[in-house]
């Protein structure tokens, strides 16, 4: 598995401190880009949390995913939550060390008290579970993100460093569970007493002590959800109940909880689970299964590959300006383009981190991940071996049908409308459940004229 190394470099750690007017708590940031451009040390927000008991269980339920695996073994390492500033609200978010469960705590306006809050994504040293845990009345706790003075960025060097091992799964999950999230719809909602009792009767491990495989659903009935053996209209899939864990640490204060998935069609399917907080929101997104990441879900191979969607992609990313709420109707008139194909730009956009989605809101949002994520795009591996068969020549067209030379085998791939079939072994496993193998993948970017050097960059 292909890994590079990502380094945070901090001004200072992190800290929880107490003043004349109550606690502080200030979070330090390690690069990341705002509307200036590259920064080294941004500034997204100074000011009061209104609930500051809440907003501190819900960093730390960010933190519990950062830290988790849910299935491999527990690795020492995990990368800081990441932050971006919306000018209305400050996101926080994580993806597990598994690639299997995806946070964030959206802190609302009107959970916020400051004279402003910034735009642009950063990385945050959040090293503070301790100092997190010890707040638990609602004096008033002020919250810095980003340096103190601006004039900290001109520093000589950086006290606090970490090194920490990314490997292409990961970059690759963390935006493929954007993208996933954009198919869902709202499929159930709670009241807080339902939300409790529900949450409250999950597993929070399985009897072996690790994530059970396989997919559960269950279903809206009665203002609450059960249980159901199959995947009946409306059904929602709850893959590895106990990965819902984090959001025990909010439960006392909830308000509501909201559902989220796709249309049921008998296969395990992601789903989404947002608490809603005074002021805020705590989401966990699900993979289909809790030993399967959301890296190899794929669902979004075929915009990748386009090279209309490249270049209509590198249009609409010059007009994001860090909108928390984008609206493609806006950019399709900025940008000359229809609203479909502006919907694709933010799809491909997704997969390179370059904006994320909110579920609350139905609606993609602009942030730019601390990272080098167009790895994502570059080292999917149905991506580079499609490209690989396109330049070998190996794909021939003949009307509906297609033949593709892999190795010692032709495959011949079967294209009717929207619908593709092939008799390799990934087609026969996952029906296109999983995005389109690379033969079928290759057949339409020959067909569609892709170049084979095409990508979002």
């Amino acid at each position: 598995m292909t890994r590079s190394v990502q380094a945070l470099a901090y001004a200072r750690p992190s800290s929880l401190t107490s003043s004349q007017v109550g606690p502080s708590l200030g979070l330090e940031t390690a690069g990341g880009l705002t509307p200036r451009g590259a920064e080294a040390h941004p500034r997204f927000f100074a000011g009061f949390l209104t609930d500051p008991r809440i907003a501190a269980r819900g960093l730390l339920a960010v933190a519990d995913v950062a830290a988790a695996r849910y299935y491999q073994r527990p690795s020492p390492a995990s990368l800081d939550p990441v932050v971006t500033g919306n000018g209305d609200r400050l996101r926080f978010e994580s993806f597990s060390g598994c690639c299997g469960v995806y946070a964030r705590l959206d802190v609302l306006q009107e959970g916020l008290d400051g004279r402003e809050t910034g735009h642009g994504t950063t990385n945050v040293n959040a090293p503070l579970r301790e100092a997190l845990s010890r707040i638990t009345a609602d004096d008033p706790l002020h919250l810095r993100v980003g340096p103190e003075e601006l004039a900290v960025t001109t520093l000589e060097g950086p006290v606090v460093e970490k090194k920490v091992p990314l490997p292409d799964r990961w970059l690759r999950g963390f935006a493929e569970a954007q993208v996933a999230s954009a198919g869902f719809d709202l499929r159930a909602e709670l009241t807080a007493a339902q939300a409790v009792a529900f949450l409250r009767s999950l597993p929070r491990s399985s009897p072996s002590g690790r994530a059970a495989r396989g997919a559960r659903w269950v279903v809206a009935s009665g203002g609450s959800l059960r249980p159901t053996t199959r995947p009946v209209p409306g059904a929602v899939c709850l893959p590895g109940p106990e990965r819902l864990v984090a959001l025990q640490r909010v439960l006392r204060d909830a308000t509501a909880l909201r559902v989220y998935g796709p249309v049921a069609d008998g296969a395990a399917a992601a789903s989404a689970w947002e608490v809603v907080l005074p002021g805020m929101r705590l989401t966990l997104t699900l993979s289909p299964d809790s030993a399967r990441g959301f890296s190899g879900e794929g669902g979004v191979l075929e915009a990748l590959a386009t090279s209309d969607a490249a270049a209509d992609a590198e249009l609409v990313s010059v007009l994001l300006a860090w909108e928390p709420r984008i609206e493609p109707a806006e950019l399709a008139e900025q940008a000359g383009l229809s609203v479909a194909r502006v919907r694709a730009a933010l799809t491909r956009l997704g997969t390179a981190g370059r904006v994320g989605y909110d579920l609350a809101d139905a609606a993609y949002f602009h942030r730019e991940l601390p990272y080098d994520a167009d790895r994502a795009e570059r080292h999917n591996p149905r991506l580079v071996a499609a490209r690989g068969l396109v330049g070998e020549g190996a794909v021939t067209l003949d009307g509906a049908l297609a033949t593709v030379a892999s190795g010692d085998r032709r495959y011949q791939v079967r294209e009717s409308g929207s619908e593709v079939s092939c008799p390799c072994q990934w087609w026969a496993d996952y029906r296109g459940r999983r995005g389109p193998c690379k033969h079928a993948l290759a057949v339409r970017m020959v067909r569609r004229g892709a170049t084979v050097a095409g990508g979002v960059r």
